[in-house]
C-alpha cells in the first residue's frame, strides 16, 4: 500500500518548504484570506470602524472618534479562526486515466491533496476528506493532528476510481452535510454537465464555504496528441468512436478552451478559485504557482 511519503514526494516537501510554512508566505499569503471569518466576534483584533447604523449595538460605538468628529462611528472585528478544510476527491472511473504520464489523474490529485493537507495540518487548521464517485464513498472527519495526512493517504490509497461520477448531486449532498463554514477543495477532471456543477457551486458559496476547484486532466486530454485514426473509449460508459485525430483536433481543443473558460468565468463571478491543471505539469510548481496567485490576492 503506498505511504503518504511515496505521495508526499521529495520534490513537493522541497517546494512546500520553500514556502516557508511557519513564516510569513503562508500566514500572510494563502491562508490569510482564507481566515477571514464570516462572523463578526468580540474577543479578537479590532481592524477598522464604520458609520453607525441603526440596530447597531451601542457598546460598540467609538467614543473617542465621536469626540473627535462629532460623528457615530463603531469598532468592527474581524475573527481570526482556524478554517477547517475538506478535500472533495472524484472517485470516477475517468480518473484512472493517464495516457503517456507517470501519474494517473487520480494520483496527482492525491499528490495535490497530500501537499494542501500538509500545508493546513502545518497550520493547526483541521482537514477532512470525502470521496465519491455515483454517491459519496468514504467521508473523514477533520482534525489537525500530525497522523491525520497518513490517515487521509491510506484512504485514499485504498480508493479504485471506477464508475460513472456524479459531481454535482454530490456537491449538493456535501452542502447538507456540512454545517460549518468550511474550505471546501475540489479534485475532479469535471467530465460531466457543467451547467449543474456550476450549479451546485453556487449553493455551496451560498452557505458561505470557501472553494477551491481543482480541474485535473491529462496531459492528452489538454493537448490532444493523437494523429490518424484513433479508437476513443468513454471510460465511464465504455462507449467507443472512430475518429480521425487530425480532423477533429482544433474542433476538440476549442471546445476544451470553452469549457475550462465557462468554468473559469463562473468560478470567478461567484468568488470560487478555479486551478486549471494537467499531469504533464509537475505538481510542485502547480502548487508554488496556486499559492502565489493567492497570495497576490489579499
Amino acid at each position: 500500500m503506498p505511504t503518504a511519503e511515496q505521495y508526499l514526494k521529495p520534490e513537493v516537501i522541497r517546494t512546500v518548504a520553500r514556502l516557508d510554512l511557519r513564516a510569513r508566505f503562508i500566514v500572510e499569503g494563502f491562508l490569510s484570506g482564507l481566515h477571514t471569518s464570516p462572523f463578526q466576534g468580540f474577543s479578537v483584533e479590532f481592524s477598522e470602524h464604520r458609520r453607525y447604523t441603526q440596530g447597531d449595538d451601542l457598546k460598540d460605538i467609538d467614543w473617542l472618534v465621536y469626540a473627535r468628529t462629532d460623528r457615530f462611528y463603531v469598532k468592527k472585528y474581524q475573527a481570526e479562526t482556524n478554517i477547517t478544510g475538506y478535500l472533495l476527491m472524484d472517485l470516477s472511473e475517468s480518473m484512472a486515466y493517464t495516457y503517456r504520464q507517470e501519474l494517473t489523474k487520480f494520483d496527482y490529485a492525491i499528490c495535490l491533496a497530500a501537499a494542501l493537507s500538509y500545508l493546513m495540518i502545518h497550520q493547526q487548521d483541521p482537514v477532512g476528506l470525502i470521496t465519491f464517485d455515483e454517491k459519496i464513498r468514504n467521508s473523514l472527519s477533520p482534525h489537525s493532528k500530525r497522523t491525520q495526512l497518513g490517515n487521509i493517504l491510506a484512504l485514499l490509497a485504498k480508493a479504485r476510481p471506477s464508475g460513472r461520477t456524479e459531481v454535482a448531486r454530490n456537491l449538493r449532498q456535501i452542502a447538507a452535510m456540512i454545517k460549518h463554514r468550511s474550505l471546501l477543495m475540489l479534485f475532479s477532471d469535471l467530465l460531466t454537465e457543467p451547467d449543474e456543477v456550476i450549479h451546485s457551486l453556487q449553493l455551496l458559496r451560498h452557505a458561505g464555504h470557501d472553494l477551491i476547484v481543482f480541474h485535473v486532466l491529462d496531459e492528452a486530454e489538454a493537448t490532444f496528441p493523437f494523429h490518424g485514426s484513433v479508437d476513443l473509449k468513454d471510460p465511464e460508459t465504455g462507449q467507443t468512436l472512430l475518429v480521425d485525430a487530425d480532423g477533429i483536433r482544433a474542433d476538440y481543443l476549442e471546445t476544451l478552451e470553452e469549457l475550462c473558460n465557462r468554468y473559469k468565468q463562473e468560478c470567478l463571478r461567484m468568488g470560487v478559485d478555479y486551478v486549471r491543471l494537467d499531469t504533464s505539469m509537475p505538481f510542485g510548481k502547480a502548487l508554488l504557482e496556486y499559492l502565489s496567485q493567492r497570495k497576490a490576492r489579499f
